[in-house]
């Protein structure tokens, strides 16, 4: 059944009249009575009472009359969705980036690309710093937006990617400013993530022995959440947390607890690459965030 037909139907039972139905539909009377008599002849079936006045839906027709309106509303938001992931299809570009990444700076950076690229489609997929590789690797992101340690590699070989610099932050201990207890009770990350890597080799060795994980989280916002419940110091990126200490939410123990500096990376898989996946790097190359 097409959707031209649906529509066809609900006009005459709408109007009650085939010729206000046919204008409508914008169509001569003629040819919309044919269009009938060949959705009739499709169906098997009478669609209509032509014997009253208004015409009407035959008892058959009008037990399907609210399923008839549900199919032609689901159809004509298939095709506008197809019309529209066309029209996107080839101004898509996806961009893989780690969790701690995603509310800041990557909104400003998507905001700044749409600005010179109106017709743009960003996907964004939020994936720890490995699976942010295995979707670079295979090919299902465009450009991945992760996190380094200046002077250390990416955990893929120069020779598959390049990289970006598209700036700096650093991973700082923060804590509620009325936070009571064990002064070295910390929120730990799992080590197979990137922040608990960091954390392992360049965090805990410099703290107490006394130090002591509270909670483990994978994510940094739940870090952030836990520091300013009181449960115990967290090392976030100092871009995440910026806002919460500068309202007094949270108090920045940088001066009295080790940091590390971290580079904000772009980073992509070498070879040719899309026109809109170009036009998003070459952004980046002048845009530095």
């Amino acid at each position: 059944m097409r959707l031209e037909w649906l529509e066809d139907i609900l006009a005459v039972a709408e109007t009650g009249s085939f010729s206000e139905a046919a204008e409508r539909r914008h169509l001569t009377q003629s040819a919309f009575s044919r269009r009938i008599r060949h959705i009739e002849d499709y169906a098997g079936v009478e669609l209509f009472d032509r014997g009253r006045k208004p015409v009407q839906l035959r008892p058959t027709t009008e037990a399907q009359r609210e399923e008839i309106g549900r199919l032609a509303q689901g159809l004509r938001q298939l095709v506008s969705d197809l019309r529209r992931g066309e029209r996107q299809s080839g101004n898509r570009i996806v961009i893989a980036c780690q969790h701690a990444l995603t509310a800041e700076p990557t909104p400003a950076l998507v905001k700044s690309f749409q600005a010179r690229n109106a017709a743009a489609f960003v996907r964004l997929r939020s994936a720890n710093l490995d699976e942010c590789f295995g979707l670079l690797l295979s090919r299902q992101a465009d450009v991945g937006i992760v996190y380094r340690v200046p002077g250390t590699a990416h955990p893929v070989a120069a020779g598959y990617v390049e990289t970006l610099v598209l700036g700096e932050d650093r991973l700082i201990p923060v804590r509620a400013p009325d936070a009571q207890g064990e002064a070295l009770a910390y929120v730990a990350y799992p080590r197979e993530v990137f922040l608990g890597g960091v954390m392992e080799t360049l965090i805990l060795p410099r703290l107490s022995e006394l130090a002591v994980p509270k909670v483990e989280t994978a994510l940094t916002l739940a870090a952030l959440e836990f520091a300013e419940e009181g449960v115990g110091v967290a090392w976030v990126p100092a871009s995440l947390a910026a806002s919460r200490i500068a309202e007094g939410r949270l108090t920045d123990l940088s001066g009295r607890l080790p940091e590390v500096a971290l580079e904000i990376t772009a980073v992509r898989l070498h070879g040719a690459a899309g026109p809109v996946a170009a036009a998003l790097w070459a952004h980046l190359e002048t845009n530095p965030h």
